[in-house]
């Protein structure tokens, strides 16, 4: 898969029984120039559908090299691989309106010809059609790979979208929801004012203060305020919404919005943990907090998560059996077997489907 952050396609290679094995990962940067070419499909164009499917095809090809390069690695002839699970990369996520859709392009017919593996693709759509946001998908996988019959958890998945997924250790339904932007806006402002892609363990936000004006700004915007099941995307939160939010406040120093920046992500992580123990019961309270995603790798997040929450015990998947960095990528492995096997891949508690539903398209490999 590659993520919002379209930093690079991220594929493992898993074994899935009762339960899952990491054979192998390969990960395929994905240059800034295609990055760039990709985020100008984020937004309105001219001539969106011609370069949306020359993009398909060759996003398409990039995944089956990817794929081909892991076999390699790993050392496994590809008629070994019963099937590719592949998210593609998202380029539109509109859940809301008279007809809500959801966009992800990394064509599979082109991944299932280059590779001769059956790909299952374009799992989003279908939550949607059945009533749901298309979003977020992982949580089904985070209840099954990590609930526990001890202790309440939430597993924080800190991509270009921040996204949680709140597993009870009891019957009580798992919810989750996308809390708001993970790493979009800090990958911005460090390449605009640094030329880096990302703030290596947020050392620069670190160096910065926050600004308590534009971090209570950002905080108003009424999509934190709105109830699940809710999802977002690039469409709200990207750079034109954060220069809009800057003109209001300007001769603000860079290194202090890259803090600030930092600090509204962190909150709003927070503050959904927070709010949702204050609506249930004591003893379903969250006490453990297991963060992934590039985010899980930024340790200054991390402690200013464990600031924020100072209750809870704040670690990464790390000490689940699953490194942070994999999780999302076996998420869509494990969906791609559930389809395979005639199994729902959806939460209705979280993407408020109306049912559950099989999720994902079948492209029959050679």
């Amino acid at each position: 898969m590659s993520g919002t952050s379209i930093d690079a396609v991220d594929a493992v290679l898993v074994q899935i029984t009762d339960n899952i094995k990491i054979i192998a990962s390969h990960s395929c940067p994905i240059p800034q120039q295609l990055k760039d070419t990709i985020l100008a499909l984020c937004s309105s164009g001219e001539n969106e559908i011609q370069r949306a499917f020359e993009l398909d095809r060759e996003l398409g090809c990039i995944f089956a090299d990817c794929v081909l390069a892991l076999c390699t690695k790993a050392n496994i002839q590809a008629n070994n691989i019963s099937a590719i699970g592949s998210h593609g990369q998202t380029i539109r996520h509109s859940p809301h309106g008279q007809h809500p859709f959801t966009l992800q392009i990394a064509d599979p017919n082109t991944i299932a010809e280059k590779t001769g593996i059956t790909t299952v693709a374009d799992f989003r759509r279908r939550d949607i059609a059945a009533g749901g946001q298309g979003a977020p998908l992982v949580p089904a996988f985070h209840e099954d790979a990590f609930k526990s019959t001890s202790s309440n958890r939430a597993i924080i998945n800190i991509g270009g979208m921040a996204n949680i997924t709140l597993v009870s250790r009891s019957q009580q339904p798992t919810r989750g929801f996308d809390t708001g932007p993970g790493n979009v806006l800090l990958d911005y402002w460090v390449y605009k004012h640094k030329t880096k892609k990302f703030d290596y363990d947020g050392e620069w936000a670190a160096s910065g203060k926050v600004n308590n004006a534009l971090l209570n700004q950002l905080l108003s915007e009424p999509y934190l305020k709105r109830l699940p099941p809710k999802s977002t995307g690039r469409e709200l939160f990207n750079p034109e919404w954060l220069e809009c939010q800057l003109n209001s406040l300007p001769d603000l120093s860079p290194v202090d919005v890259q803090a600030t920046l930092t600090e509204f992500t962190c909150k709003t992580i927070a503050d959904a943990i927070i709010i949702d123990d204050s609506t249930i019961k004591t003893e379903e309270q969250i006490n453990e907090i297991y963060v992934c995603g590039g985010g899980a790798s930024n340790s200054f997040i991390l402690r200013r998560l464990q600031a924020l929450l100072p209750n809870k015990h704040v670690t990464t998947t790390c000490e689940l059996g699953i490194p942070p960095e994999h999780v999302e990528s076996v998420a869509f492995a494990w969906l791609a077997y559930r389809t395979l096997h005639n199994l729902s891949g959806n939460l209705v508690s979280v993407t408020g489907a109306k049912k559950e539903r099989v999720l994902g398209a079948i492209y029959s490999g050679n």
